[in-house]
């Protein structure tokens, strides 16, 4: 395929469409219908997690308004495949760019969202010409999901993500035929991208990330941190409320599984509350998140299971990057102020990557391609421009 690319999905695996069987819809109706809510508030607001106004609301919506068949329709306007890569079966969205040479440009997403997260920047990166931008900066658009996340079946057994870049690296270079693309991450999907930053074939020219990608050892690179790196090191150790969720997810993933898998709200419940905690903290805001879009996100969750998605927590600690390595390939950082924690100073990055690009912005959280779209495309497009 090189690096030109057909206008049509590359014929790799498997087709895959989107189509759930009526008899899980109507199970899922079911439940919702008979759904139990707690009988009283804490009077803590959203700080002490989803509410039970908002919980009721969202529920009434899923329950009484929300068409999951119409979801189906609007995903699967993008092509999809089952890719066997190294004997795991992942699932991969694409959208093929415009104009004759395309960039491809791998999408990374982590917990608690999926392929929704991309949705409203997609056709905005592969077709910029649409939105008033130039066709020379379109991109072909590879979303593939973790094994265990979206439609990926799960892994044998819990699977630190950083095992999945060379996964990611295989499915670009060898089942597509790319003879070079680059990376953007967000959460989990950081991590991967640095571990293919940092693991890569010569074929990846360049990454984006929203977050470090993984800690760095201040110690590694033989130059003592500064007060500045001492002084963020020093917030990144001090445990928060909205880190909690690490803790269960990485000691106890399997008890939390059966709630979730049994009750929808419940599911619902424990996810909605990120994007309210990770985008507006401290606030009593409700999610800045159409509806239909939440629970599209849940519902991938819902329909597959969620115990998997849960695992990589287990090996949280083990999200070191190589002790006084160096990333093989250009590194661009873009920062959120409403993101889990703020953003570590640029001569922390520079110790493990070459940044070429470092910018936090005024507006923003934990799922940027959602909340401030037009911002994450002019990002990513003018990052990647020189690496064409």
């Amino acid at each position: 395929m090189s690096g030109t690319v057909e206008q049509h999905a590359p014929s790799v695996g498997t087709a895959f469409a989107i189509d759930v069987p009526d008899a899980v819809l109507e199970d899922l109706q079911r439940r919702l219908a008979n759904t139990r809510l707690p009988a009283h508030e804490t009077g803590g607001g959203w700080k002490d997690g989803i509410t039970v106004a908002f919980a009721n609301r969202l529920l009434t919506y899923w329950r009484d308004c929300f068409d999951w068949r119409a979801q189906e329709v609007r995903f699967n306007r993008f092509a999809q495949r089952m890719v066997n890569v190294d004997g795991r079966l992942i699932h991969v969205l694409i959208e093929p760019g415009s104009g004759p040479n395309p960039l491809p440009l791998l999408l990374a997403n982590g917990w608690p969202s999926s392929f929704v997260e991309f949705d409203q920047v997609i056709e905005r990166l592969a077709h910029p010409e649409r939105f008033g931008g130039k066709v020379e900066d379109a991109f072909t658009i590879v979303v593939p999901a973790m094994p265990g996340f979206g439609f990926s079946p799960p892994p044998p057994a819990p699977t630190p993500v950083q095992d999945f870049a060379p996964v990611w690296d295989h499915l670009m270079a060898r089942e597509f035929g790319f003879d070079r693309y680059v990376a953007v991450g967000s959460d989990w999907g950081s991590l991967v991208v640095a571990s293919l930053a940092f693991q890569h074939t010569g074929v990846l020219r360049a990454v984006m990330l929203t977050t470090t990608g993984g800690f760095i050892d201040p110690a590694g690179g033989g130059t003592p941190p500064t007060e500045e790196e001492l002084s963020w090191l020093s917030k990144l150790g001090v445990p928060g409320p909205e880190s909690a969720y690490q803790a269960i997810q990485a000691a106890k993933p399997q008890s939390l599984a059966f709630a979730q898998t049994d009750s929808p709200l419940g599911l619902a419940a424990w996810i909605t509350e990120k994007f309210q905690g990770w985008t507006c903290p401290g606030t009593e805001a409700d999610p800045p998140f159409d509806m239909d879009d939440l629970i599209a996100n849940v519902m991938i969750y819902w329909l597959n299971g969620c115990a998997a998605p849960m695992w990589p927590y287990a090996f949280l600690r083990q999200a070191v990057l190589p002790q006084g390595a160096k990333a093989g390939v250009p590194a661009g950082f873009m920062f959120f102020p409403a993101d889990l924690s703020e953003a570590p100073p640029k001569s922390y990055l520079e110790r493990a990557y070459d940044v070429a690009h470092y910018r936090v912005h005024d507006k923003g959280g934990h799922f940027p391609a959602q909340e401030v779209p037009e911002l994450f495309v002019s990002e990513v497009t003018q990052f990647f421009r020189p690496y064409r």
